[in-house]
């Protein structure tokens, strides 16, 4: 047994919306865990709701605790702050079964079925998601002006929406193959989602047609919508993305958990459908992927109930033959975690990075990071 002594939980306000969480054990151990988005709630559940019962619980019964903690009478099946704070508490346990036993956590998960896997960058910029709100505010997706200035080499979001084809040229002169950018989200506020114009379309596709026009095909290209879109908008979007050869729309519709209008929008369009960051719970996803919804299942561990239930998903993916992408531009230790499942699941395709969060603020919270091989830009 490992009895849980101690919860702690750790907020700094450089990064509002990360909160980090400790389990100390009578062995003497700590385990980290993290999660981001609505950090405040988060800690109020973790010390009034989860804390008083937590205390004394046997740390080696990780999927005991994690079914505790994913069935409260409400928040269950959500990414809501009760689900983020059981992830925290799982990547800590999963932490602190790793350490116990002196190996990697995804040793721990049951091995891995791979020594590398490939990345891809998320094209955003050295304060995306460090600071803001909690909700998915229209307002809070501004259009990016010509004049607008870069703070430095990794400013992508700025890039993409200047010059999206020499981004894509720095990007593979430093490796990369794959990038991932989200040039409609300004476009949502004029009718909450609900329609985009011709015009509209037309200039959220330009950065793609910058990217082909200036690398061709030699990079994979992502759209991310960030669940904005009404289904005849998100099907307006993807057909109009088939000219690029888009390798995924992510998130496409305000309401990921819809089975039906998911498999609608998929029927409608030949560009691959990916989701969805913003879901919890496996049966979700088993319901989604039974459905045909997605070609393309991703995965974030902080919102989806930590490790235990990411590896059920995983599995869950693995038996439709469809890949799996853990989701990053959270926060560091939450890179980690994903990384370890990446390594576990035979079914992995990518891990999201950022390379503008790797080269900065990341590197101030955490002593490592995961390195990145340059001549196939897989992670070790």
């Amino acid at each position: 047994m490992s009895i849980i002594t101690n919860v702690r939980t750790i907020r700094i306000k450089e990064v509002p919306n990360i909160i980090w969480v400790e389990l100390e054990t009578d062995e003497g151990l700590t385990g980290l865990g993290e999660v981001w988005r609505g950090a405040e709630a988060v800690e109020a559940v973790i010390h009034s709701e989860i804390a008083p019962w937590l205390l004394g619980q046997d740390s080696c019964r990780i999927e005991y605790i994690s079914r505790v903690l994913l069935t409260p009478y409400v928040g269950f099946h959500s990414a809501g702050a009760e689900t983020r704070a059981a992830s925290a508490i799982d990547i800590a346990l999963w932490d602190l079964a790793g350490k116990r036993q002196n190996i990697p956590v995804y040793e721990a998960l049951g091995g891995s079925s791979r020594l590398a896997v490939q990345v891809y960058n998320t094209c955003s910029g050295y304060s995306y998601n460090k600071k803001g709100g909690c909700f998915n505010n229209y307002s809070n997706r501004r259009e990016i002006k010509n004049d607008d200035q870069m703070t430095g080499p990794y400013d992508d979001q700025v890039a993409f929406n200047q010059d999206a084809g020499k981004l894509a040229e720095s990007l593979m002169s430093e490796g990369y193959k794959a990038m991932k950018i989200w040039p409609f989200d300004p476009y949502a506020a004029k009718s909450d989602g609900k329609f985009i114009s011709d015009e509209d379309l037309r200039k959220g596709l330009e950065p793609f047609r910058k990217i082909r026009e200036a690398v061709g095909n030699k990079i994979e290209v992502m759209c991310e919508l960030h669940s904005m879109w009404s289904l005849p908008a998100a099907v307006r979007i993807c057909r109009g993305l088939e000219e690029y050869d888009v390798f995924w729309a992510e998130d496409a519709m305000c309401k990921m958990d819809d089975t039906q209008a998911l498999h609608t929008l998929r029927s409608k369009t030949k560009t691959p459908i990916c989701g969805s960051e913003t879901l919890a719970g496996s049966v979700i996803f088993r319901q989604l992927l039974s459905a045909g919804a997605f070609d393309y299942t991703m995965i974030d561990l902080g919102w989806c109930g930590g490790l235990t239930e990411g590896r059920k998903i995983s599995y869950i993916a693995e038996s439709f033959n469809i890949p799996i992408a853990p989701h990053d531009c959270t926060g560091p230790v939450l890179l980690w975690a994903g990384l370890h499942l990446a390594f576990h699941c035979s079914n992995t395709l990518f891990q999201e990075v950022v390379r503008a969060n790797l080269a900065t603020w990341y590197r101030d919270m955490v002593d490592e990071l995961p390195i990145i091989r340059m001549d196939w830009r897989l992670f070790l």
